[in-house]
């Protein structure tokens, strides 16, 4: 019997990245749930909150860094690792400094991004299990 899969949710305005980090991850078992928007990826919480969440640093209407300041603020308290293609040292210390799981750039290392995903998602599971 196959493991259940960690869910983890990407938010990324640019479709094919979301398409191709949930390829990525559903290749080491991990559910991906994509949004395209950090407003579509709230009214989602109603349903249920991933174990981790993939935000894009730059995007618009709500940019990752506001979006993670808002889980926060609702008690939201996800491990977030923040992505990237400009990444910038006053960005990546504001976002490190917010409590962020962690932070990549852009073209993203796919052993990178699973070893940061599965740090966080076990992060998550520990805390749930103390």
């Amino acid at each position: 019997m196959r493991t259940p899969s960690r869910h983890v949710a990407i938010v990324d305005d640019d479709l094919p990245v979301r398409k191709a980090l949930a390829r990525v991850l559903a290749a080491r078992s991990f559910y991906a749930a994509t949004y395209g928007s950090a407003r579509d990826f709230i009214a989602s919480l109603n349903e249920t909150i991933p174990e981790c969440v993939i935000i894009d640093v730059h995007m618009p209407d709500m940019t990752g860094p506001e979006l993670h300041r808002h889980l926060l603020k609702a008690g939201y308290n996800i491990p977030t690792v923040f992505i990237t293609a400009h990444d910038e040292p006053e960005t990546r210390q504001m976002c490190l400094s917010s409590g962020a799981s962690g932070y990549l750039t852009k073209p993203l290392d796919e052993r990178l991004l699973v070893e940061a995903v599965s740090a966080a998602t076990r992060v998550r599971q520990s805390s749930h299990t103390s």
